[in-house]
């Protein structure tokens, strides 16, 4: 039976974890406009239908977030007529390659090995981490092109989770959406309907044991606590979300001004 979702939220055949994030409610008693922000996992299985709905949005830019790595595994996004492109990878292809090799080919003893007692969530933490203090060009250059010209944008990565979830999260900060809002936001990736398919190597029933499939979840989760290293992250780097914003990511009050006038209602 096909899972429930609301009729504003499409069930898209070959995305997942599309949604519109329009809605959440800013400090200042003001709303993210519909249709305007929209973020999903990739967009390497499109299908016709799937692309007649995505027109339908009237789309400016998409903002792809995964590296060449994940091009290779999933495939390249499906091209929209008369959509931009923009990919700006937050990882390295290289970084965690071994790793990520083992949540697909290892066994029981090996997935144990490297996310039993903990530290998956340890990886997924440290990951976020690293994506807030050394990724501010490409979040900056984001943020920029939201304030100018490049909206409405979709922004995904491979499971629309992390550096997605990550991205739509430093741009509600920028225009001043209550932080309970947007981990709420970012939680809704949890839903069934939403989460990424888990790949292995092999198709044996064990391969998705039970056990497996528990050691493998701190990795295709999305635990607050992992957001909440991302905000740790900027009060201890910068001291602070405005801080950040106009030391890390060179937004002026001018160019903040603009996106909230993008973005808000």
């Amino acid at each position: 039976m096909t899972q429930q979702v609301p009729s504003t939220e499409p069930e898209l055949a070959g995305v997942r974890n599309f949604r519109d994030v329009g809605g959440l409610p800013t400090v200042d008693g003001r709303r993210l406009r519909q249709g305007v922000l929209f973020r999903s996992g990739h967009l390497a299985h499109v299908t016709g239908e799937d692309a007649a709905f995505l027109t339908t949005l009237g789309l400016h830019t998409i903002f792809d977030f995964r590296n060449a790595a994940d091009q290779k595994l999933e495939g390249p996004d499906v091209a929209l007529p008369g959509v931009r492109n923009v990919n700006l990878p937050l990882s390295d292809p290289a970084d965690g390659a071994e790793f990520w090799k083992m949540v697909r080919d290892g066994d029981l003893d090996q997935l144990r090995a490297i996310l039993a007692d903990g530290k998956g969530a340890d990886r997924m933490i440290a990951s976020y981490r690293m994506i807030i203090r050394d990724r501010t060009g490409e979040h900056s250059q984001v943020l920029h092109a939201l304030a100018e010209d490049s909206v409405p944008a979709l922004m995904h990565c491979a499971a629309g989770k992390d550096r997605a979830g990550l991205s739509v999260a430093v741009t509600l900060l920028a225009v001043g959406v209550e932080r309970e809002a947007i981990v709420d936001d970012y939680l809704k990736s949890n839903a069934k309907h939403r989460r990424y398919k888990v790949h292995r190597s092999s198709s044996a029933a064990s391969a998705y044991s039970p056990e497996v499939m528990e050691l493998l979840s701190p990795l295709f989760d999305a635990r607050a606590e992992y957001l909440t290293a991302a905000f740790d992250t900027i009060e201890e780097t910068w001291g602070g979300v405005d801080t950040y914003l106009e030391k890390g990511l060179k937004l002026t009050p001018q160019t903040r001004e603009r996106l909230r006038e993008r973005l808000l209602d």
